[in-house]
């Protein structure tokens, strides 16, 4: 299989900043909606975005928090949305389109990683509910606005999607719940359901990318505990952080280059990290480390997580249990 995934040498990297990417951009007439953007590196993309004259749409499960959180950035609104509500969504949906506005930049941000086992919805298993079926719902419902904008639709993923593929004989985990597998799955799915749009939406001028943001220390931890992160070298026992993470501003930067480099027009469907698009990694290297959250790979995308075939199945699968396609 051919691949898109190759470097192209942005100029930035690794330890880019979000502010860095945005630079020489002016985002003054551009609208964003970012989900989870008022925490971690959502946060930090929120600022960035808003910082180059973007206006910022953030959807949030806890609208007061958020609103506590941006207080004080300009050109920010905060709405209600619940990622593994369907209803949520859809309410989200309608009052936003009702607005009349158009979505230039959309970044499915928000997530959970790791949790114990919890169900959502109809009994979904709540990572793969969360961050892929309840983004796979946001982004159709809003295609009327993207449509207009003719902008970026940017998945955040991880390298942890190489701790799964899409386990079709189980996917809701019903045969016993591993959190770091269904991680993985949620993190493939990301991957490609941005090959999938990409391939829909290019016509219509919209184009869709996946990435891996890096490791940082985040909220998104929340559910491990201290003794798990020692034991996987991440901090000592009294929490002092060991391994070269990155801050969430450099977090933030892949996504906000995926979402508004032009290095990138003309382009979609790949998978990107660390401010380029990453290239594809060789499954006969992976390896296992169940303390790790990527497994204890190194960089790039497994072909799994961008086969177009694999695309297509999940988007369908997808749009029968949400009951949203925008392109059917």
């Amino acid at each position: 299989m051919t691949t898109q995934q190759h470097k192209i040498g942005s100029g930035f990297g690794a330890r880019s900043t979000a502010a860095e990417v945005l630079h020489d951009i002016d985002l003054s007439d551009r609208l964003a909606v970012v989900t989870g953007g008022y925490s971690g590196i959502g946060l930090e993309t929120t600022r960035a975005l808003a910082g180059a004259g973007a206006h910022v749409v953030v959807p949030a499960r806890r609208t007061e928090t958020a609103r506590e959180t941006l207080a004080g950035i300009d050109n920010v609104e905060v709405d209600e949305l619940d990622l593994g509500d369907l209803d949520s969504v859809r309410g989200f949906a309608e009052r936003f389109l009702a607005s009349g506005r158009d979505i230039h930049i959309m970044i499915d941000n928000a997530g959970i990683m790791a949790c114990p086992e919890t169900r959502v919805g109809p009994g979904w298993e709540a990572q793969f509910a969360t961050n892929h079926l309840g983004h796979f719902a946001l982004v159709n419902r809003l295609w009327p606005a993207i449509a207009r904008g003719r902008g970026r639709v940017v998945a955040v993923s991880s390298m942890g999607h190489r701790r799964s593929a899409i386990r079709w004989e189980d996917v809701m985990f019903e045969r016993g719940y591993d959190k770091w597998t269904a991680y993985g799955q949620a993190k493939t799915a990301n991957v490609l359901f941005a090959v999938r749009l990409d391939a829909l939406a290019k016509d219509a001028g919209v184009r869709a990318f996946a990435l891996h943001p890096g490791g940082i220390m985040t909220p998104l931890q929340r559910h491990l505990e201290r003794a798990e992160m020692v034991a996987a070298g991440w901090m000592d026992e009294d929490g002092n952080v060991l391994l070269s993470f990155k801050t969430p501003e450099q977090g933030a930067a892949t996504q906000v280059w995926a979402a508004t480099s032009p290095q990138l027009d003309g382009m979609g469907g790949v998978y990107c990290e660390d401010c380029d698009i990453a290239e594809q990694a060789d499954p006969a290297s992976v390896g296992s480390d169940p303390s790790s959250p990527s497994g204890g790979f190194s960089g790039g995308v497994l072909p799994y997580a961008t086969d177009p075939e694999q695309a297509a199945r999940l988007w369908t699968l997808s749009a029968e249990l949400t009951g949203v396609d925008a392109f059917a």
